[in-house]
């Protein structure tokens, strides 16, 4: 059954579920404060790069199943169903600033029709406790509307956000209202997914905890991976072995460079934050977060170590983004990295085929980025590195120096082109001689 929806904010959560439950036959409003967000969202533009995401928008837009209103006067009216979809990044001390979602509920209660029902559905990242006095406010400010808080959380991963909203592994609802889960839970029954009931406070929870422990893991076997180069192991083996095992399973055992985007590192340090304030010891949170600046550090040491200096050298930086199929480089170990270099002196030239930044000037040819490099690193997983013409690219650099940073490499045809392969947590060659201090 067609649903009036309406979506407040147009970011990379907010597009997507749009977007999505358009695809799903509903009319959605997205509600976009920025004037020039609007305008463009209104051209069929997006902010954001996510695979399929702007034609499923156009599609649906011309179709009239998707309008965008700046106003939440305009937009809110008729919609059974509110998703706050604002952004709560990391306030200075590492906790989520909440201005843009009280911002959002204080609009709300003053754009909404008198005596108007619906839900109110908390996509948002909040900490726990935050949907309570949400509906609190909205009480006091507008005692004639029923609007219950719903907690319902994304899980959505940049690059395969359609899939994650369209294929969801679970739609997790956290709720007091019986009647408000349960109309939530029917519109989500035609994505046949399974559906976890849990407290408002458990569900906000719920997203940081997944956020946590997908760091962690990939923070575990960084260590693990150090562990592997002093004892001449391979950790793409150990990873291998464990992935295996049922309790444990495959995904986010890659060792490399390190976790970073726009969720990880920001649920991590907001979660810290929490326990802090609650006077709870986190030492596996502090520890995990620890071990992915350690990888930073690890590289950039591996670097002097092995061409003497880093000063006056050209190191080449292969990705920007923090992770392959998107340009997004908040918190990216990629960026992280070149900045590392640069102020230790060496010359960074960077190549990715989407992400831009205004500290570097990105070049999208990887070719050109190596000319002349004494040294390049491998910092974002992009699928189509791995099939470079490795022999064009050793009569391009003036030093063979490869550091993997991603274990994604074709390391024995590198090596066959002449080229020195190091990588984290794998069995390290002998270093060539090291190109002079001087530089070119």
């Amino acid at each position: 059954m067609e649903r009036q929806l309406a979506v407040i904010g147009a970011g990379y959560v907010g597009l997507t579920v749009a977007a999505c439950f358009a695809q799903l036959g509903h009319r959605v409003h997205c509600i976009e404060s920025d004037e020039a967000k609007a305008a463009a969202l209104q051209e069929g533009r997006l902010p954001i790069r996510e695979p399929g995401l702007e034609p499923l928008w156009r599609r649906h837009f011309r179709a009239g199943r998707l309008r965008v209103f700046q106003r939440s006067a305009e937009g809110l009216p008729g919609a059974e169903f509110v998703f706050l979809c604002v952004g709560t990044p990391a306030a200075p001390d590492g906790s989520a600033d909440l201005g843009q979602v009280w911002s959002a509920v204080e609009e709300l209660a003053r754009a909404m029709p008198a005596g108007s029902q619906g839900i109110l559905a908390v996509k948002s990242t909040v900490p726990p406790g935050t949907s309570r006095l949400l509906a609190g406010t909205l009480r006091r400010l507008r005692p004639d509307l029923h609007l219950p808080v719903v907690v319902n959380p994304e899980f959505l991963r940049e690059g395969q956000a359609l899939a994650d909203f369209l294929s969801p592994s679970r739609i997790v609802i956290g709720a007091e209202d019986e009647e408000a889960a349960r109309s939530l839970e029917e519109l989500y029954r035609p994505l046949s997914a399974p559906i976890v009931r849990c407290r408002p406070a458990s569900a906000e929870l719920a997203k940081y905890a997944c956020n946590a422990f997908l760091a962690a893991r990939i923070s575990l076997m960084n260590e693990v991976a150090e562990l592997a180069e002093a004892l001449q192991a391979d950790i793409r083996e150990v990873a291998a072995v464990m992935g295996h095992d049922p309790r444990i399973g495959p995904a986010y055992l890659e060792a490399g460079l390190g976790w970073g985007g726009s969720c990880l590192p920001k649920d991590l340090r907001a979660l810290l934050a929490l326990a802090a304030t609650l006077a709870v010891p986190a030492p596996l949170l502090e520890g995990t977060m620890q071990t992915n600046r350690r990888q930073i550090v690890r590289v950039v040491e591996r670097l002097g170590s092995c061409l003497g200096t880093l000063a006056g050298k050209r190191v080449t930086v292969w990705g920007l983004a923090f992770k392959p199929q998107c340009d997004d480089t908040r918190d990216s170990p990629a960026l992280a990295l070149a900045r590392a270099l640069q102020e230790e002196g060496a010359q960074v030239t960077v190549y990715d085929p989407l992400a831009s930044s205004p500290e570097f000037a990105v070049l999208r040819d990887p070719y050109q980025a190596a000319e002349g490099a004494d040294a390049i690193v491998l910092a974002t997983a992009w699928p189509h590195l791995r099939e470079v013409d490795w022999l064009r690219l050793r009569s391009l650099v003036r030093f063979p120096l490869l550091i993997d940073g991603r274990n994604v490499l074709d390391e024995e045809a590198a090596r066959a082109a002449g080229f020195l392969c190091l990588a984290l947590g794998r069995p390290e060659t002998t270093v060539p001689a090291r190109p002079s201090v001087e530089g070119r």
